[in-house]
């Protein structure tokens, strides 16, 4: 969510580049923030899209539109449906192991897994924006679950009290927090412990698995869950951590008043120090 204070900022940086186009006011807003990808480019196409929605939402005032560009996500197509076996998986987590744990991101399996999320999780899929990595899990030679971990919202509050963050550290440091914003675990599989199982062993290597895709590891994770339809109950027994609840009011809302279902937030500390490293300067 994007706080007043940073509104008025973006006002006031437009207001002293009066003859600056969208895309220059986006760079020196990255930079003004220290806004940037782990290899030091900055995160141009971001900020873009978060000048347009406060555009579109009457917050702040743009510059018209210099030149045009087609978006292909706009024209994105839904996942094609892939077949695959359903028969049911029943019995106990030590007779289904081993499980492989595939990261599947810009592989052949992707459009597998973007498949199975769009045909059997309640949200269907969504492409992911920013960092990200796409998990499926393998036993006996079929699919039995899917993960997405994503960059994590700008600003939370729970997380934000939780950690002891303040405006500055957490904008430098965001990108060391990594969200989970799908777990799916196929209908047909009914394995006891399964769901929790995972969770704990994907804690143990997601670090490990960002850092040799986006140069720099994962300190904690976190998650929303929607009390309305779900417990919690794999993620409570992986010890992850109740933080607090979200406003109600989700990421394009400028209105300050909920208007959306609240959500649970959760999180879990990959790393011993996570206060620490996440309070820690640029590097």
């Amino acid at each position: 969510m994007i706080t007043p204070e940073d509104i008025e900022f973006i006002r006031k940086l437009i207001a002293s580049h009066p003859q600056a186009s969208r895309r220059a006011l986006s760079a020196k807003l990255c930079e003004a923030w220290n806004w940037r990808q782990s290899n030091g480019v900055l995160r141009d196409m971001v900020c873009r899209g978060l000048l347009l929605m406060l555009h579109r939402a009457g917050a702040i005032e743009l510059p018209p539109v210099r030149q045009t560009s087609s978006n292909p996500l706009v024209q994105r197509k839904r996942p094609a449906r892939i077949l695959i076996d359903t028969t049911p998986i029943v019995g106990g987590l030590k007779q289904l192991q081993p499980l492989a744990f595939q990261q599947v991101r810009r592989t052949a399996e992707e459009g597998l897994f973007n498949s199975l999320l769009e045909e059997n999780h309640y949200l269907g899929y969504e492409q992911p924006v920013g960092e990200h990595l796409k998990f499926l899990i393998w036993a006996q030679n079929r699919p039995i679950a899917a993960l997405v971990w994503s960059s994590a919202p700008r600003h939370l509050g729970s997380r934000d009290r939780f950690i002891g963050w303040k405006s500055e550290a957490r904008r430098r440091n965001i990108r060391f927090i990594a969200y989970n914003s799908r777990f799916l675990v196929l209908p047909w599989v009914q394995v006891p412990n399964l769901a929790s199982h995972i969770l704990s062993r994907m804690a143990a290597r997601i670090s490990a698995e960002w850092e040799a895709v986006y140069g720099h590891g994962i300190y904690f994770l976190e998650t929303f869950v929607d009390p309305e339809r779900f417990r919690g109950t794999c993620y409570r027994a992986a010890n992850w951590i109740l933080l607090g609840h979200t406003t109600g009011r989700g990421k394009n809302d400028y209105t300050y008043r909920p208007n959306r279902s609240i959500k649970e937030v959760l999180g879990y500390p990959v790393e011993q120090r996570f206060r620490q490293l996440l309070q820690e300067p640029a590097r």
